[in-house]
């Protein structure tokens, strides 16, 4: 590992002085703005078009397959290949999509099924970028600074999921109202897929400024890639019972009580709120999650790690329960903020033992499977949320979903009793 651009010392800036961890930073920002702020317009506009639960739905599943199906061939050519290069590739793929999606509103009738294929083909964009970005950390720094960068980069991810919902609301509103034409298409999309691409472009140039070497240990050498290679992640993680437990118990938790994909029908039919209040529910659980993270990093978790997670997923839960009650939007504000808090904290427990557990020369192929089980999480999840939603009802369909991650906390306490029994986040090392 190169951790070359900058004096390396262990003062709490010591990260700040190496050159690549700063751009890495930049580019992390820069991307989860656009893809915070890109979320919000495509949800907008679909529902707009639809005006059907299901289709939020699908918007979820379209990213969820292409994830399942390149992840592994991602992670394995992490592990392969410089990893700074693929990210650079890959991000000016992911360009081109959101400069796609910018011509598609533009048009008269704005096609649907078009949006659907953008965005199966950006489910395949992060099935690459995703473990080359979590396993090119790990060679920025050294050892001893890698805890400070991971959380400094989890800082910088949820402030850009704090500000980017508010702000692609925000222009969703301003471009839907102003004038050039040209820039509020697709009730207000169209612009801010236009800045969307401005940010992915500004992020991939930052990975081309990088000098640092990433390639993965021994990937230098002359190995048969095969199926076994692939799927040599998936092995290391079921092998592993507490990243088994950790990771499918947030698959499971976030599967059944997510209630983002909704967030659309909340606001405009339960909430009877506009896009500007859309951006701030979907900032909202950024919000809790950012100030947990600064709170952690002030006050670190120490003891009964194990049990503080399952305490967080079911409060998680219990929170899905009363946002889907709600009725009042200051309300179901606060409650997305504390669910973001809460989440946080399993989320920094669950990273840590990926991370701190994972030899570098399997790095991009187990953050593959985590990025898979994440995906599921989230995207199918999504899915999952739109289908019960049009079955159901949106209301009924959030509110079983989080007694069902309740339910799911209560057998994985019992069916993963070492992890439970987990106790000091030094002892994953």
């Amino acid at each position: 590992m190169t951790a070359a651009n900058g004096p390396v010392d262990h003062d709490r800036w010591a990260i700040f002085a190496i050159r690549d961890v700063r751009f890495y930073l930049f580019v992390r920002l820069f991307f989860m703005l656009g893809a915070q702020m890109q979320s919000v317009a495509i949800g907008w506009l679909v529902y707009e078009k639809t005006h059907t639960a299901l289709s939020l739905g699908l918007v979820g599943l379209f990213q969820f397959l292409p994830a399942v199906v390149f992840a592994f061939v991602g992670g394995a050519l992490a592990d392969r290949f410089e990893r700074r290069r693929l990210l650079l590739v890959v991000l000016l793929g992911i360009a081109t999509l959101s400069l796609t999606l910018f011509l598609l509103t533009g048009l008269s009738q704005v096609p649907i099924a078009a949006i659907y294929t953008v965005l199966f083909l950006l489910g395949i964009g992060r099935s690459f970028s995703g473990p080359a970005s979590q396993a090119l950390v790990a060679n920025l720094v050294p050892k001893t600074l890698f805890p400070r960068l991971v959380a400094t980069a989890s800082v910088v991810m949820n402030g850009a999921i704090l500000v980017g919902p508010s702000l692609g609301g925000l222009l969703l509103g301003l471009f839907s109202k102003q004038h050039p034409a040209w820039l509020h298409g697709g009730g207000g999309a169209r612009g801010v897929f236009l800045l969307v691409f401005v940010l992915i472009s500004l992020a991939a140039s930052l990975v081309a400024a990088m000098k640092t070497e990433s390639r993965a240990e021994g990937s230098g050498e002359k190995k048969k890639v095969d199926l076994a290679t692939f799927f040599a992640g998936l092995r290391y993680v079921f092998a592993n019972r507490a990243l088994l437990g950790s990771i499918s118990l947030d698959l499971f938790a976030v599967l059944l009580g997510g209630v983002v994909a909704l967030l659309p029908v909340f606001a405009k039919d339960i909430l009877h709120a506009g896009p500007t209040e859309l951006g701030l529910l979907r900032s909202a659980s950024g919000a809790g999650a950012l100030v947990m993270g600064l709170v952690l990093g002030v006050f670190p978790i120490r003891r009964r790690a194990g049990v503080l997670m399952f305490a967080s997923v079911f409060a998680f839960g219990l929170l899905t329960v009363a946002f889907a009650l709600s009725r009042n939007i200051m309300i179901s504000i606060m409650i997305l903020a504390a669910l973001g808090a809460v989440d946080m904290v399993s989320v920094v427990i669950r990273s840590t033992l990926v991370q701190l557990e994972t030899p570098d020369a399997m790095r991009g192929r187990v953050s593959a499977v985590n990025m898979i089980f994440i995906s599921a999480s989230n995207e199918l999840g999504e899915f999952e949320s739109g289908v019960t939603a049009e079955l159901f009802g949106v209301i009924p369909a959030a509110v079983v979903g989080g007694v069902g991650t309740c339910l799911v906390v209560v057998l994985w306490m019992i069916f993963f009793p070492s992890l439970r029994k987990f106790d000091r986040m030094e002892s994953a090392k």
